[in-house]
């Protein structure tokens, strides 16, 4: 990357928590400090001694850690709001004045996300904005509760109209930014439809050295076969249908596989009643999840509303094909072909079973496609990622700016 590159503010929906945003936010601040880059990341969390704020500046990369207060309500079993956020803002305004940020780049509509427009707009700053999250599709899912209280003839238009006027909400938020990123080409294509702004391709990469195959346990012939998921247990994510599945095989006469589901949510309970040929180890992190993944014959991921997948691109990187549906991200990552080529399949929901049922007993290809699983992941590279966020950045920058790089 060129030497000259802009001071970037960046203002992350999580950081600390196991979801996808903060694990695409631990690594662009990662890639920052190997590049020595000047990057500024203000976030909520609570890491200091003391359990306030903690302001590090180390070298080119500075961190402002911003805790959450009693008024903060849960979203998410580990993810947090808390309304009463603004009163830091002078702390922010403080680090803003010593870094002198040449755009401020958010990832979403969190009490985190909507300072940092706030603060772009107030200091006359480009705002950059990446989407992660299908806020859209999670929320008609997570009132599904309330739809089966209505009339059939009344449910599916209800949830169709939740789902658009939540776009349409979001798509306003996003039109604020002069750049937007999204980690697949639809995405892109909707946001740039519907904010009339730029969207560049912010997909993942993956860490390949700590998820490989070559952390895979030694396994006895007669091993039961290991359907893996991994993430949150959560209607979204359309988690009861490994439940289906299960129940499917049995019926279908296997017996010889496990489900191995790591995570935790609101439905794990419900999980934990309903799938007797199930294990739950709950959140593994680090060598525990990779060894996790290698022990897998199949990743198993259900879900319709995920950007982009990130525990899809950490299985195949593991060795591990996966089956995911036709909608959202993950099916951009999967290679489903009749050739060696092949790194899964995608499938609706009613064609899961049929296919782990016919890898069950094809050893071959299951083994054809676990080797190019890990060829696929191997290009996928968090440097490329975040490389192609700063060329994008160079569109917005004050013209100022840009004649600067361009000299350099």
């Amino acid at each position: 990357m060129s030497t000259n590159q802009p001071r970037v503010a960046y203002f992350p929906d999580s950081f600390h928590e196991v979801n996808g945003v903060a694990h695409t936010s631990r690594h662009f601040e990662a890639f920052a400090r190997r590049q020595n880059l000047p990057f500024l990341c203000i976030r909520a969390g609570d890491r200091s001694e003391s359990g306030g704020q903690a302001f590090i500046e180390d070298g080119n990369v500075w961190t402002l850690e911003l805790p959450r207060g009693i008024f903060s309500f849960a979203l998410e079993k580990d993810l947090r709001f808390d309304p009463a956020f603004p009163r830091h803002i002078p702390m922010m305004g403080e680090v803003l004045d010593r870094f002198q940020p040449d755009l401020i780049h958010i990832t979403g509509p969190s009490e985190v996300g909507m300072l940092g427009a706030g603060l772009a707009y107030h200091r006359d700053l480009p705002l950059a904005a990446s989407w992660h999250t299908n806020v859209h599709e999670y929320l008609a899912r997570r009132s599904d509760w309330l739809l089966r209280m209505l009339p059939e003839r009344h449910s599916q238009s209800t949830g169709r109209k939740i789902q658009d006027l939540t776009l349409a909400a979001a798509a306003r938020f996003y039109s604020i930014a002069k750049v937007l990123f999204a980690p697949n080409i639809e995405l892109c294509e909707l946001l740039e439809s519907s904010t009339g702004r730029p969207c560049f391709l912010m997909p993942r990469g993956v860490d390949t050295q700590l998820f490989s195959p070559a952390k895979r346990p030694a396994t006895e012939l007669d091993a039961p076969f290991v359907l893996g998921f991994v993430g949150r247990l959560s209607v979204e994510k359309n988690i009861t249908h490994l439940a289906t599945i299960h129940d499917k095989l049995l019926a279908q006469g296997h017996t010889n596989f496990r489900f191995l589901i790591i995570g935790h949510g609101a439905e794990e309970q419900w999980l934990r009643d309903h799938m007797s040929h199930a294990e739950f180890p709950g959140v593994l992190h680090g060598e525990a999840l990779a060894q996790a993944y290698a022990s897998m014959d199949l990743f198993v991921f259900p879900s319709h509303t995920d950007t982009f997948g990130n525990v899809v691109l950490e299985a195949m990187a593991s060795g591990v094909p996966a089956i995911v549906t036709p909608d959202g991200g993950p099916r951009y990552i999967v290679r489903d072909t009749d050739g060696a080529d092949a790194t899964g399949r995608i499938v609706p929901d009613e064609g899961f079973t049929a296919v782990i049922a016919g890898l069950l007993t094809d050893a071959a290809k299951l083994a054809s496609m676990r080797s190019a699983a890990r060829s696929h992941a191997l290009t996928a590279s968090w440097d490329a990622v975040f490389e192609g966020v700063y060329a994008g950045y160079q569109g917005i920058l004050p013209a100022s700016r840009e004649l600067t790089a361009a000299a350099s």
